[in-house]
């Protein structure tokens, strides 16, 4: 069994494919509508086969509030996994990305936050056996 997409909710899915393509480095994957209904996708470019992120409007009412609660909270909606936390830290942030916490030295890891302006908190995440 193998996880092949996963979701979070934007508020906004141009904005979103805008964020995720141009400031973190990922490539749309699919894009099409079926009336109000957008169906939109990214993938790692370093495995343009494997997970996809669904980019998922929060249009219902259970999804905007659990993604508000989430944010409020300071819990990131989305965890990628990167071999260089700070290159990434300074190349996202040469792009416009805005950190809510610098990379830092956690227990086994190192661990960064950024918003991805569309209501979601975003950890990038270095494992210290990476």
């Amino acid at each position: 069994m193998k996880i092949k997409l996963t979701s979070v909710y934007v508020d906004d899915q141009e904005k979103a494919l805008r964020f995720y393509t141009e400031v973190l480095g990922f490539t749309k994957k699919a894009d099409f509508s079926n009336g109000p209904f957008r169906w939109l996708t990214v993938a790692s470019p370093e495995e343009p086969d494997g997970t996809e992120l669904q980019l998922a409007l929060n249009t219902n009412p259970a999804a905007k509030t659990y993604q508000e609660a989430i944010f409020q909270q300071g819990q990131p909606a989305a965890m990628f996994f990167t071999g260089d936390v700070k290159g990434d830290y300074e190349r996202i942030k040469a792009r416009g990305g805005e950190f809510t916490m610098p990379p830092t030295e956690v227990p086994g890891s190192t661990i960064a936050k950024l918003n991805d302006t569309c209501g979601n908190l975003i950890q990038i995440t270095q494992l210290a056996r990476w």
